[in-house]
């Protein structure tokens, strides 16, 4: 088994889901920084363009988005499960909101001027990643604050029915749900504590939080992206069907054949395409085959929902 080789940075709440998975899969992994902001040539010599974070390396395959990481750990150390049989369904769509519509109204809540002041050691660099996340929100409707504040006082109270039955949201073990649920309010909390006080309404789901937080981040090691590089450059890409992704089976809703040299963009937020050669669409995910002058031959995965496949524009 090829070491996993975390990207991620500190500060980011969709790295603390898939810190978090790792510790309650009790993994061992490398721990790559990446900036926070561009340029970011190292990410981009391994994703070919997309600069979410964070991303999954495993030799020269590169797994972006959590919703598709999620799945990969699952596959690499599949206990204790994150996807239990009995809530598998309800487990992924609860994830799924908390991914998309309790993150965006969260971090509107979090990122207001008088957190600024604490989150950024300086007026410039708070500028400055302010102008990234905005050239990022491509096709995005952005919420006012004193909106996003309505709506997650009451997503707050809503999750917080769950944590007074159960340990954690559907049951005495943690799934999915859980982590993605978890990662927007540890924003909150330990990163925009100045917005803190919002949850105290909340104490189940503040002991909810001390048990997520408890399972602990696994065993990482430091990494450099350079070295990352290097893996990647000295690894050959797990054939189509054969990588960490259960489903191998052609799904063709486009119209567009493998083989074909094809893009793949977010819908929404961070919406550099990555181009290449469409070597794998299946039921959950699209892979692609490129070229990078210092990483060598990659494969590049992506979750079908959330993201688009065209044909690349002839040359």
């Amino acid at each position: 088994m090829t070491d996993l080789i975390l990207h991620h940075y500190p500060e980011s709440p969709f790295s603390e889901k898939v810190r978090l998975i790792l510790g309650y899969k009790k993994l061992a992994w490398n721990s790559v920084h990446v900036p926070r902001i561009q340029p970011k040539p190292d990410v981009v010599a391994l994703t070919g363009g997309y600069r979410r974070t964070p991303f999954l390396q495993v030799g020269a395959d590169v797994y972006c988005d959590t919703a598709l990481i999620c799945d990969v750990l699952e596959h690499v150390q599949p206990e204790p499960p994150i996807y239990p049989p009995h809530i598998k369904g309800v487990a992924r769509i609860f994830a799924q909101w908390a991914d998309t519509t309790l993150f965006w109204t969260a971090m509107t809540y979090n990122i207001q001027p008088k957190s600024a002041a604490a989150m950024f050691p300086s007026e410039a660099v708070a500028q400055a990643f302010m102008a990234d996340r905005k050239a990022m929100r491509s096709n995005m409707t952005q919420l006012r604050a004193a909106d996003a504040t309505s709506a997650y006082r009451s997503y707050l109270r809503r999750i917080a029915h769950m944590a007074d039955e159960h340990d954690f949201l559907f049951g005495a073990e943690p799934c999915v749900a859980d982590f993605a649920t978890y990662h927007a309010l540890w924003y909150t909390r330990h990163r925009a504590p100045v917005m803190a006080d919002i949850l105290q309404a909340t104490p189940s789901l503040l002991e909810w939080m001390d048990r997520m937080a408890a399972l602990g981040e696994g065993r990482p090691e430091v990494f450099s992206s350079a070295d990352a590089i290097t893996v990647a450059q000295k690894a050959e890409p797990m054939p189509a069907g054969q990588n960490l992704l259960v489903d191998s089976a052609f799904q063709d809703d486009h119209g567009i054949p493998l083989g074909s040299e094809v893009t793949i963009t977010a819908e929404s937020f961070g919406t550099e395409s990555t181009v290449g050669t469409l070597v794998a669409a299946t039921r959950t995910h699209y892979s692609l085959s490129r070229t990078d002058p210092r990483a060598g031959a990659v494969h590049v995965h992506f979750p079908r929902i959330g993201y688009v496949l065209r044909k690349a524009d002839p040359a």
